[in-house]
């Protein structure tokens, strides 16, 4: 019997790096996402497969229950490594999940490039949940850790607002579908950024964090109500100087794009992954002449 699992790609809107201290934080679920599908065989071993957006493989491997159940490292090979250590976490969440006697075939598949940064370990150990009928924020905390904001994007399919309270996700979906979105794109600045190297940086630097989140807080809740554009963009731009303060670092717009006429805002991990440009115009030519290929429209990015 085959078996299909799901989940959604994500964007951090507002809240990057503070939504772990408790912030509130709006986040987009995207149109790209990942597929795991499971196959029973009689081979008696683990075959997995990781097929990228362009049909590619981009991993693939052989274990068996045993790597798994002992947590075995494979020093050569730091991607398997790390699938053994999510997959021995699951069995230990449910420990009926796998049958002993037999193999399986498990080939996952991205909807979007792995580089772009939207979600690849999230919605695998989201998929990897649903597989083992577990709680996928569980999975997340006993392996890779952080906010869990990922794992809520890849099980709703509309905008939502995410905080922790007391170290418990609070989840709430929201109707949030800005009339001005034809002015909203987004740029993948050629290079994925480490999300866990990000928080070791944030966790270094900041000083008493509880004075930013009532202000966070706000600008989310302005963000969400924006009517027009330049009440979003005025928004964004104050996030981004209060998390500069905070991670004593330029902005994105500032060190890169100090003569765009509109406003950028760094998502998630700041100095990775996309970033949001909010624009009279279309930027496409702007941002090509300066290397920049991708660029998306809000309606082809946001589920």
């Amino acid at each position: 019997m085959k078996q299909t699992f799901y989940s959604n790609g994500k964007l951090l809107i507002t809240g990057e790096y503070v939504v772990l201290d408790g912030a509130k934080a709006l986040a987009l679920p995207t149109k790209f996402g990942q597929s795991l599908i499971i196959e029973e065989t009689n081979s008696g071993i683990i075959q997995w497969k990781s097929f990228d957006s362009d049909g590619s493989i981009w991993f693939e491997s052989e274990f068996n229950l045993e790597d798994i159940l002992q947590k075995r490292e494979f020093k050569d090979n730091k991607i398997k490594t790390t699938l053994i250590e999510i997959l021995h976490h699951a069995v230990l969440l449910n420990p009926n999940s796998l049958k002993t006697n037999i193999g399986y075939k498990i080939t996952t598949e991205l909807t979007f490039p792995k580089f772009w940064g939207l979600g690849t370990s999230s919605t695998l150990i989201n998929n990897i949940a649903q597989l083992f009928q577990i709680d996928a924020f569980t999975l997340l905390k006993n392996s890779f850790g952080g906010s869990g904001y990922d794992i809520a994007c890849a099980q709703n399919n509309s905008p939502i607002i995410y905080q922790l309270e007391n170290n418990t996700p609070i989840i709430t979906p929201i109707q949030f579908k800005p009339s001005f979105s034809e002015k909203i794109f987004f740029v993948y600045l050629n290079k994925k950024q480490s999300s866990k190297a990000a928080i070791t940086n944030y966790y270094n630097k900041q000083a008493n964090i509880q004075k930013i989140i009532p202000a966070i807080n706000k600008i989310t809740n302005r963000v969400i109500n924006a009517s027009e554009t330049k009440t979003f963009a005025l928004a964004l731009k104050e996030h981004e100087i209060e998390l500069s303060n905070i991670l004593e670092s330029l902005t994105i717009q500032e060190s890169l794009f100090s003569d765009f006429d509109g406003v950028i805002k760094s998502l998630g991990a700041w100095g990775g992954d996309f970033v949001l440009a909010i624009s009279k115009d279309d930027p496409t030519t702007y941002f090509k002449e300066r290397g920049y290929q991708i660029i998306i429209p809000y309606k082809d990015m946001i589920l």
